[in-house]
């Protein structure tokens, strides 16, 4: 449980959000060049209030390996403009279609689809900017402009989403559910944890260390989310509830049941956990995260 640690998660993650909300702010504050309209698109989605928790990661990843959260900032900004790139795109009708996101509506509702559109295109854009100028050494920024497009792109990110939206998976097993968001959700989460080890200039055990713990911990997010698309409550989450089982897609909780579902998530924070030994005492931020993912009613 998190009890005995819940004031450091506090503590700890609001401090983040805070630095990374400043960072985020800084960085959306676009020049006139950029259309009034398609950078308050930009900022509503990017600036709405939320967990962070994958730039969150970035930072107590690189801290982990002995690094200031300052080194890892540009890269968490990254992984959080990619990440809202693709809540803006997966929202659109042509895909999950949804109206509610982070408890403001979608960018699509607030400003139309064109420019819902080109407000994800210029996220993911920017986030490659923000890197490859703001990360260093430049052969840490390279390194992670390569993970963080690998993790967005056709054989995960985006392949994943692809995946999520086919009829033809609708009827698949558990295997082929892991497999979906081993890469949708999955690959973001492990991306985050190998941008804060470069960031940090981690050995390849810290690197190795952060990676196995990425893999347990992106899948063990998603059975948590689908637990709250069936237990949670609109007005917690910000968003719709019950749209997945709506749509006949694929979850944990359909496949599993609630009670198996939230025991297998247990079970792969627990691994998760065990994972960072190697890291030593300065690992405890990321367990404390991995908790609350698990544990968190939002």
């Amino acid at each position: 449980m998190i009890s005995c640690s819940s004031a450091l998660l506090t503590e700890q993650m609001a401090a983040a959000r805070r630095m990374i909300d400043a960072a985020l702010d800084r960085y959306s504050s676009l020049s006139d060049d950029c259309p009034d309209q398609l950078r308050e698109a930009i900022r509503h989605s990017l600036l709405a209030p939320c967990k962070r928790l994958r730039p969150t990661l970035v930072l107590f990843a690189a801290e982990a390996c002995g690094a200031t959260w300052e080194v890892a900032l540009p890269a968490a900004c990254a992984v959080e403009m990619v990440h809202t790139y693709s809540l803006i795109h997966d929202d659109l009708p042509a895909m999950d279609n949804d109206d509610l996101r982070r408890g403001r509506p979608t960018c699509h509702k607030a400003f139309g689809e064109a420019t819902a559109i080109l407000a994800g295109d210029a996220l993911l854009a920017l986030a490659f900017e923000v890197i490859a100028r703001d990360t260093h050494p430049s052969t840490s920024a390279a390194k992670a402009c390569a993970a963080l497009a690998e993790a967005a792109g056709a054989t995960a990110l985006v392949g994943g989403q692809a995946d999520d939206l086919s009829p033809e998976h609708s009827a698949g097993d558990i295997a082929t559910l892991e497999n979906i968001h081993r890469r949708k959700t999955g690959a973001m989460f492990l991306v985050s944890l190998r941008l804060g080890g470069y960031a940090a200039g981690a050995d390849d055990v810290q690197q190795a260390t952060l990676e196995r713990f990425g893999r347990k911990i992106g899948l063990a997010f998603q059975i948590a989310d689908d637990l709250l698309d069936v237990e949670g409550s609109e007005e917690a989450l910000g968003k719709r509830v019950g749209k997945d089982s709506q749509h006949g897609k694929l979850t944990f909780p359909g496949l599993l049941g609630v009670e198996e579902s939230r025991r297998r998530a247990g079970r792969l924070i627990d691994e998760a956990c065990q994972a960072l030994t190697p890291l030593g005492e300065k690992h405890a931020g990321l367990e404390v995260l991995a908790r609350y993912i698990v544990e968190r009613n939002q």
